[in-house]
Parts: structure tokens; C-alpha cells; sequence
């Protein structure tokens, strides 16, 4: 083989490996970053096989085996993206009509992962001033956050404020009256997750669930399994709800993942990028290192009146605004995820290996 032959070999290799790794079920870090990039990769994919097909197209064997591997990591991308595309059917459908009635079972929902360290303050609060949501999520809030956002205290009467220093502090503001509001540390200490119920201007409450769980990664956890075991605590949960249930957050997990898929099933809730957008929120001073990170998962008895990615707060996160309606209709109980035997399996196994680890700290 000449070296033009041996780089597409090699790179076809390389995209392919890095396009599959993630189908290992191997939790540690290093495997787990690859269900990010599948954008990215699919480019990689679709550059190489144009550049092949320019200045080499050998298809001697086993040259050929280039625009094969390429080929088929392009093909498999593109099948984990194609749901967060217009041309996949919705998972959860647009109000048909806005009624004063409707406006009355109406939430807008802002998150934003300010990033702790960020100093753009009067900016979030000025976007939130700008956007006027009913619920605001600050995710990594501290105490200068806390104190910073003040302002926003005589719009918001009803708050739930976890500021902590660790990068994963909950600032939760509210429009709508709140009860039975708890903050649980589900699975890691210092990590927490919020629940509250918030009643809408009709009357009607609502189930909403804080999430904010740790991510795999060199610098944070050497592995998925408690990120993974948190979500699916909240999933379950979730599903054992009677009435409408919302989960939002920073997943530190993106939207085509297995272990976000497997919260779909298990929670039973429904996500609205799917058959609109990807929506990517993160990272925000990077276009070419961009994924879906922040997430609003909602139960089968909403609909989408609009879904949007805001302007940069100085975070490495874009907020992200979602409006939806309560609006049941009893035939989309058909819609509704189920899980499969092996995704109970699973959910009992990754609870099992949290609690091992924390058997052994203990």
C-alpha cells in the first residue's frame, strides 16, 4: 500500500473505533466521553469519505475497507441523530390553539448552568428580566450567585436556594406556589437534586424534578454508574407519579445516549428536541464542540408551544427556554416509553454497583 493508502486506512480505523467505543457497557470515563461527539464524528466521517473519493478511491482490498469503515460510521451517526432532526415525528406535539384557558395551564421554564466562576451576573438577570419564564433554574450557583440574583426575589416570591461552593449548587426560583419541596443528596454527598410540586394559574400541580448530576471525566468522576444510578432514581420516581411530571436540569449526558434513552424508558417521559433540533447548549465558546447537555423532560400530558437555546451568559452553557401547556388528552397514554426487562436489569444493577462503592467508603 502506498502512504496515501495507509492514512485512509488509518483514519477510517480511527473514526470507526471512536464511533463505536461507546456501545462497550463500560462505565469509566474514558469510554463514556464518546457518546458526546456523534455530531462531530459524523463529519469526520462524511469529510473523509469526500476527501477518499478525491485523491485516493482505491478499492483494492484492503484499501478498500477505508470508505467502508467510514461509510458505516457515517451511517451509524446519523441514525443517533436523525430523531433530534424535523424529519422524525415529534415526541411531544405543538398546542394546537392558545386559549385564555390554556394560558392558565401554561409554564416557561428557563435553565441556565451559569458556570460558578462566571461574573456576567446582571446579564443572566437581565435575560430573565427580558424572557419573563415563570420558573428559572440556576444550575452551579454559589453564594455570589445567590446574592447576585437578589433581584429577582420580588418577581419570584416562592424559591428553593442550595448555593454551595462545589460547582453543583441549585438556585430555584418561582412564579407558582410550591409544596412539598425537598432536596435530596440521592446518591453523592454535596451533589443534590431538587423536588417540588408547583401549582399553574388553573390550579392544576405539577411534579418538577432539579437535576444536576456528576459527569464522567478526568477531573470529576472516574466513571458514569452514580450519574447514571441518580437519573434513573429520578426516573422511576418519576414514572410512580400520578398526574404531570417535569425533569430538567443538566444531565451531563446528551440527548441520544443510551444511558438518556434508558431514563426515557424507565421515567416514561418524553423529550421535546425530538423532531425539532438538537438545541446544543454546551460548549458555548466552542461551535465545533457542541452537544445537548441541558435537558426538560416532560410527562405525555404536555404540549410544546416553543423550545429555545438563548443568548451566552458568559457561561460555557447557552440557557435554554421551554414553554409547555397542560394539556392531557387520555390517547396519548399510547405514547408513553416503556421499559423493557433488560432496562429494569439494568437500573437494579447500576443501583447495586453504587451501593457497593459506597459500602467500601463506609
Amino acid at each position: 500500500m502506498s502512504y496515501l493508502d495507509v492514512f485512509f486506512v488509518g483514519y477510517a480505523l480511527f473514526v470507526a473505533l471512536i464511533s463505536f467505543v461507546h456501545l462497550l457497557r463500560i462505565d469509566y470515563w474514558w469510554i463514556r466521553m464518546w457518546d458526546f461527539p456523534h455530531f462531530q464524528l459524523m463529519v469526520l466521517a462524511s469529510v473523509g469519505l469526500v476527501v477518499w473519493g478525491i485523491f485516493d478511491y482505491n478499492t483494492a482490498w484492503p484499501q478498500v475497507s477505508a470508505p467502508v469503515l467510514l461509510l458505516a460510521s457515517l451511517v451509524y451517526q446519523g441514525w443517533l441523530i436523525y430523531p433530534y432532526t424535523n424529519l422524525h415525528r415529534v415526541q411531544v406535539p405543538r398546542r394546537k390553539r392558545r386559549t385564555p384557558a390554556s394560558d392558565k395551564n401554561t409554564i416557561r421554564l428557563l435553565i441556565a448552568n451559569v458556570f460558578m466562576e462566571n461574573t456576567h451576573c446582571p446579564q443572566v438577570t437581565t435575560l430573565v428580566g427580558k424572557q419573563n419564564p415563570d420558573v428559572v433554574l440556576i444550575l452551579e450557583g454559589n453564594e455570589t450567585w445567590r446574592q447576585a440574583l437578589t433581584q429577582l426575589d420580588p418577581d419570584y416570591p416562592f424559591q428553593e436556594l442550595i448555593p454551595l461552593e462545589n460547582t453543583y449548587g441549585m438556585l430555584f426560583y418561582s412564579r407558582f406556589p410550591m409544596r412539598n419541596t425537598r432536596v435530596q443528596y440521592r446518591i453523592q454527598e454535596g451533589i443534590p437534586s431538587l423536588y417540588t410540586e408547583l401549582q399553574l394559574p388553573s390550579g392544576q400541580w405539577v411534579h418538577f424534578y432539579g437535576v444536576h448530576p456528576m459527569p464522567p471525566s478526568p477531573t470529576e468522576h472516574y466513571r458514569s454508574t452514580e450519574r447514571d444510578a441518580e437519573l434513573l432514581l429520578v426516573g422511576r420516581e418519576a414514572r410512580q407519579k400520578q398526574g404531570p411530571v417535569i425533569v430538567a436540569g443538566d444531565l451531563n449526558d446528551v440527548a441520544w445516549s443510551h444511558t438518556t434513552r434508558l431514563f426515557g424508558r424507565i421515567s416514561g417521559l418524553l423529550d421535546p428536541r425530538i423532531g425539532r433540533g438538537l438545541f446544543s447548549t454546551f460548549h458555548a465558546q466552542y461551535f465545533f464542540l457542541r452537544w445537548p447537555l441541558d435537558h426538560v423532560f416532560v410527562s405525555h400530558h404536555f404540549a410544546l408551544n416553543s423550545i429555545r437555546r438563548l443568548p451566552n451568559c458568559g457561561s460555557d452553557h447557552f440557557p435554554i427556554l421551554v414553554s409547555i401547556t397542560y394539556a392531557p388528552d387520555p390517547a396519548r397514554k399510547d405514547d408513553i416509553p416503556q421499559p423493557e426487562e433488560e432496562d429494569i436489569d439494568e437500573m437494579h444493577e447500576k443501583f447495586s454497583e453504587v451501593a457497593k462503592e459506597q459500602a467500601t467508603k463506609n
